[in-house]
């Protein structure tokens, strides 16, 4: 899986596109909040995003406000390898073809269930 991970790029935060929606929307995702970990909710509605809105040591799910939204239009959650391992990278995938790398804290997430229903097959 490393050596499929990293043939294709997935070993970055995001494409290396700095003119892509993916990372226009980086930029403005760390201007919310500069804690560097986020929750994320998937859902028909879209991706949404939560974060506290600075550093905060204990009870950062408390304190954590919406600081973005992605509709179906401009983004997707996908699984890059469609099911074939247990990453913890699911993909936002943005309109344009740009992409964000979403670590997670365990494989199989529900994020990754929700990614591996919902992609288009072949994936990334």
């Amino acid at each position: 899986m490393d050596a499929a991970v990293e043939q294709r790029g997935l070993d970055n935060v995001f494409d290396s596109n700095w003119n892509g929606a993916a990372s226009q929307f980086l930029l403005r995702w760390y201007s919310h909040s500069t804690h560097h970990e986020r929750l994320l909710f998937a859902g028909p509605d879209g991706i949404t995003f939560a974060a506290p809105p600075k550093r905060v040591s204990s009870g950062r799910d408390r304190h954590a406000q919406i600081v973005a939204r992605l509709s179906p239009d401009e983004a997707t959650l996908e699984d890059p390898f469609s099911g074939k391992f247990e990453p913890r990278i699911p993909l936002i995938r943005f309109h344009d073809g740009s992409w964000l790398r979403v670590d997670t804290e365990e494989s199989r997430s529900e994020l990754h269930i929700y990614a591996l229903r919902h992609s288009s097959p072949g994936g990334a």
